[in-house]
């Protein structure tokens, strides 16, 4: 695909989304809804300059380190329930009862245990996203080949060899699909736990805007967390591109046969 192609696809929806909304603004003297000129100019008045410093980089922070902790608990513990058949059952009821909880509801729970920190707010973070990758990481090395673990048996592939050149491989695209999951849960426990008890962070500023009535500056926050969304996006499609670069190859293949 060529590199004007790719372009159209990537931009062509977004513009024509711009454009609708230029559209049909015009004229208008909403206060909820800013026009796209508006919002533009707020965006960089409000964004670029210490704001940024303040609200959105420890934001990220905690989104980075509440993303990667989630991944690697998640990966491990979910490599080792799905590995040992009666750990597996010994856990699946208390899992599931843990899954069903909404995350929100923990908040309350992790302040009273932590206080109120950045430690909390990760905390929050992990507490949903872990599931989608835990879950479908026992899901992925539950569903080995049986030959290839077999076979691995017979050549004395065990313990962490056969994790790294069977386990993994085998599972890797179930768990880029729970990683893919994570990202968005994250992204929203991000914001939910900088609304309770936070002075910082992108949650409590857009909950200040919306208070006061500052409309267009709520507006420009939630463009903020759209566009850390798609970073999120193409970081993961770049990295999963590479690590899975086999199974993408080989389904290439199959598509093309």
């Amino acid at each position: 695909m060529s590199i004007a192609k790719r372009a159209a696809f990537l931009l062509g929806l977004p513009v024509l989304l711009v454009l609708t909304w230029w559209v049909t603004t015009i004229g208008s003297t909403s206060f909820f809804v800013p026009k796209p000129g508006e919002l533009a100019q707020t965006f960089v008045r409000v964004w670029i300059g210490d704001r940024f410093f303040e609200d959105v980089v420890p934001s990220v922070t905690n989104l980075a380190a509440g993303i990667v902790l989630a991944i690697v608990l998640g990966i491990g513990f979910g490599v080792l329930i799905g590995s040992v058949r009666w750990l597996r059952a010994l856990t699946e009821p208390t899992l599931e009862f843990f899954r069903a909880l909404p995350p929100p509801v923990l908040v309350p729970v992790l302040m009273l245990l932590i206080g109120i920190n950045d430690s909390m707010k990760i905390a929050v973070i992990i507490s949903g996203a872990i599931w989608p990758v835990l879950l479908n990481t026992i899901e992925g090395v539950r569903a080995v080949d049986s030959v290839l673990s077999d076979s691995a048996r017979t050549y004395g592939i065990n313990g962490w060899a056969r994790v790294r050149h069977l386990v993994l491989p085998s599972a890797g695209p179930q768990i880029a699909a729970g990683i893919r999951q994570c990202l968005s849960i994250a992204l929203i426990l991000m914001v939910i736990s900088e609304m309770f008890a936070s002075s910082a962070g992108l949650g409590f500023t857009i909950v200040q805007f919306q208070r006061s009535f500052a409309i267009p500056e709520m507006w420009s926050g939630i463009v903020v967390l759209g566009l850390i969304g798609i970073i999120l996006s193409f970081i993961f499609q770049w990295t999963e591109r590479r690590v899975l670069r086999w199974y993408h190859g080989l389904r290439e293949v199959e598509n093309a046969g």
